[in-house]
């Protein structure tokens, strides 16, 4: 088989007084023609550095290739010149990045952004450019080229998005394809989509994929091999049936052990007392007409939507991008306002109340947001962020610090967590802070909305774990917004199954997984990457170090 990278004792610096010396440490790992290698692990593991070392978009001279050889056709591309690498990025090697809409121009169509990669490599007329622009995005089924062509990264949905990137990476045919998480943003039925897509583009190519992931779920699904990394070293590789059935290291058991099953959890007795009852709620967003003209544009977020919650019970609500589930857990908490409908907490309605009759009931129904960065005040330190809460509620100075420090020792966290800012911690460690937070009035109700989307699996096994000891401690009941089937799988009582707005299916998690009656369920289930490999529990081999 031919080999077409060769990655030997590769060390990639870091600038001095970082963590450690350096990203990427003695790595040596090598792609064959035809084949799907999986760089996988954590953040911080050096996955993301090790692919922008071999496409020469490290951001030297801060970072930068300390030792070792990137060897593609006998070149060893760690000391190629800018020039060279300009010639080889694209024509030779080509990269889809985790995120589009960041890595595509969004004042240049992506016609243009196609035909610009032709007409840096290739002497073509415009006529045959454009052909060729209109034949990619054809291969990768956007199902309108001719409007795809026309049309703004902001036009089209993510999973176009991806699309659109795929077709400019593949656009000149390049012998190695380098693909930085390309799935992470994407729902699981798009995600399902884009992988098989990647799969079928290279094996018409005969094309050389270089995937980095921290989903074992996408590693079952495609590779052909996997490198595992841990802190910029890599600690294990193998085939895929290798490295998945039988992990010799012991980070790479305790990723594996870490990823949820899609075997729901032992069914709990159900509370007969009802603490939240959503009646027929219904949300309308509107854009464009105007002043400007055009055409409204209305979009129906929530129809119809009616489920109740019990005392202790945990409710998940999931569905794709676009499906409502994130727009009924602002309704319910009143960060939107329903048009329609009832949000019975304990037989009030929320719905119609005011900003002022609705404070005596905000401390009832808190929120833990997707993304704890943008949520925590920046400038506030942890301590003022968990006692705002009790203090704007009338609790002493003195009570709320008692209360925060409590809190912190309940989400895990040390007293010395008190006088630091958020941005020294870790991702998952601010989620904790903001599960602290949510929990600092002692709610009966929480909202938590895709609280564990944006962490690597060890850390979310570990908030999934921390907000499932924590609601049998409190007795609180829980409405829990993901996409992610296996993480409903593990922490959901019941499931409500939401499409374009709509509820299409709501019953016991064990009965939905096991019988789903609607297609849509049926169709989100297939979707799950990895499903075949983690379909059973998997044993908890080792605890992940933080």
């Amino acid at each position: 088989m031919t080999r077409l990278l060769d990655i030997r004792g590769l060390h990639v610096s870091l600038p001095e007084g970082a963590q450690r010396p350096y990203a990427v440490e003695n790595a040596d790992f090598h792609l064959d023609q035809n084949e799907i290698l999986c760089v996988v692990g954590e953040s911080g593991s050096g996955k993301s550095l090790t692919a922008r070392a071999v496409m020469g978009l490290l951001p030297r001279p801060h970072v930068r290739v300390a030792n070792g050889q990137i060897v593609f056709h006998s070149e060893d591309l760690a000391t190629a010149s800018e020039p060279r690498m300009r010639e080889i990025r694209g024509s030779e090697i080509s990269m889809i990045f985790q995120e589009p809409m960041t890595a595509l121009n969004p004042v240049m169509t992506i016609g243009v952004q196609i035909d610009e990669v032709f007409r840096f490599h290739e002497k073509m007329s415009s006529k045959e450019r454009r052909e060729r622009a209109l034949s990619l995005l054809s291969d990768v089924r956007l199902p309108d080229p001719e409007q795809a062509l026309k049309a703004y990264p902001h036009e089209l949905s993510g999973g176009q998005r991806q699309r659109a990137m795929i077709a400019m990476a593949l656009a000149l045919d390049p012998k190695i394809l380098i693909a930085d998480e390309p799935t992470t943003a994407l729902d699981v039925t798009t995600q399902a989509q884009v992988l098989k897509l990647i799969k079928e583009m290279q094996e018409a190519h005969g094309t050389g994929v270089l995937f980095i992931t921290h989903d074992f779920g996408v590693v079952a699904d495609i590779a052909d091999r996997v490198a595992v990394m841990q802190n910029g070293l890599v600690v294990e590789s193998g085939t895929t049936d290798e490295v998945l059935r039988q992990p010799t290291h012991p980070y790479t058991q305790s990723l594996i052990a870490a990823v949820p099953s899609l075997a729901p959890r032992p069914p709990r007795t159900r509370s007969s007392e009802v603490v939240l009852e959503v009646k027929h709620l219904e949300k309308t967003y509107r854009s464009g007409g105007g002043y400007f003209g055009g055409k409204e544009r209305v979009v129906h977020a929530a129809r119809d939507v009616t489920f109740d919650l019990a005392r202790g019970e945990t409710l998940g609500i999931v569905g794709e991008s676009g499906s409502g589930k994130s727009t009924v857990a602002r309704c319910i908490v009143r960060l939107n306002d329903a048009e329609a409908g009832e949000i019975l907490l304990d037989g009030v309605d929320l719905r119609p109340l005011g900003r002022a009759a609705m404070r005596p009931h905000r401390p009832k129904i808190q929120m833990v947001f997707q993304d704890p960065f943008a949520s925590l005040n920046p400038r506030a330190r942890v301590g003022r962020i968990i006692a705002q809460g009790p203090i704007l509620a009338g609790a002493n100075a003195v009570t709320a610090k008692k209360r925060a420090l409590e809190l912190l020792e309940t989400v895990g966290l040390d007293a010395g967590a008190y006088d630091r800012f958020p941005h020294e911690f870790s991702g998952g460690q601010r989620q904790r802070i903001g599960v602290a937070r949510a929990l600092a009035l002692d709610p009966e109700v929480l909202v938590a909305d895709e609280p564990v989307s944006a962490l690597d699996v060890s850390i979310q096994a570990q908030i999934l774990q921390l907000l499932d000891e924590i609601r049998d401690q409190m007795n609180l009941s829980m409405v829990f917004i993901t996409h992610d089937l296996r993480v409903a799988a593990q922490v959901c009582d019941r499931i409500a199954v939401m499409r374009r707005g709509e509820v299409v299916e709501i019953g016991p998690t064990g009965m939905l997984f096991e019988a789903p009656r609607h297609e849509y369920t049926r169709e989100l289930l297939s979707a799950v990457p990895g499903r075949d490999w983690f379909a059973a529990p998997v044993e908890k081999l080792a605890a992940v170090s933080s």
